[in-house]
């Protein structure tokens, strides 16, 4: 029997599949380059976060869709990490549409297993620091109804934590603009929850955000989980003839 942690944290991910992933990537990226990033980014986040529980009560799953791929995770996750289907076919109230189904999936499948906490965290960022993921369990260790929330650069969230599927944080958002965070906030405080807030960072989508991490993985910082499977695949990229020189000056 699976030992349940204190708080869940789920990876909001898609099969990694040529054609289907980081496609917002294509170009510069070729479609199987993009998909064999995705990989790498989804061992990067699942380590990072198997990290993080050895510093706090942690448990990782990879809350994905669609149905039936699951087989294209094996060999790109952690060891322990759970799967977890998310494609958003359960019922939801009204309201809740497009990727907040997905969002609200997950979360309700978490807490369904007995967790008394739950996470969900995107797939983009596998230099977020491991410091981040441990700080959202033990913002919602105490007593008390709330939500962590980690803001992106982009007006989006990387994390959104809480103690209970509070189905309204996901209801009628302009998911995919910038104003998600902030419309996360306001509706937090609706519900009556305080909110925790992370420090702010970057989702990958985009060349600059490409060229960002290509950095980020060649110098490393003192905060910045190392993302070794994901140096790995930049370099198999920029090793190709003819590609791309990420992050050239």
């Amino acid at each position: 029997m699976l030992r349940l942690a204190d708080c869940a944290i789920g990876v909001m991910a898609k099969a990694p599949r040529p054609g289907f992933s980081k496609t917002r990537l294509c170009p510069p990226l070729l479609p199987d380059q993009a998909a064999a990033l995705s990989a790498a980014f989804l061992r990067d986040m699942t380590e990072n976060i198997a990290a993080a529980g050895r510093l706090a009560s942690i448990r990782g799953y990879i809350a994905y869709a669609p149905a039936g791929l699951e087989m294209l995770f094996h060999g790109h996750l952690a060891a322990g990490t759970c799967l977890l289907l998310a494609d958003g076919s359960v019922p939801v109230p009204d309201g809740v549409t497009g990727f907040g189904r997905c969002l609200l999936h997950a979360v309700q499948s978490m807490f369904a297993v007995g967790y008394p906490s739950a996470a969900v965290l995107n797939s983009d960022s596998p230099t977020l620091p491991t410091s981040f993921l441990v700080r959202t369990a033990e913002a919602l260790a105490p007593p008390g109804d709330r939500i962590v929330l980690g803001p992106a650069e982009d007006g989006g969230y990387y994390l959104l934590g809480m103690k209970a599927p509070h189905a309204g944080l996901f209801a009628d958002i302009a998911w995919s603009t910038d104003g998600v965070a902030e419309a996360t906030r306001q509706r937090a405080a609706t519900l009556g929850l305080d909110v925790v807030e992370l420090p702010v960072w970057y989702d990958v989508d985009d060349r600059p955000s490409l060229d960002r991490l290509a950095r980020s993985v060649r110098t490393g910082g003192q905060a910045a989980y190392p993302a070794r499977f994901t140096a790995a695949a930049l370099d198999l990229i920029e090793a190709r003839p003819g590609t791309l020189d990420l992050a050239a000056e």
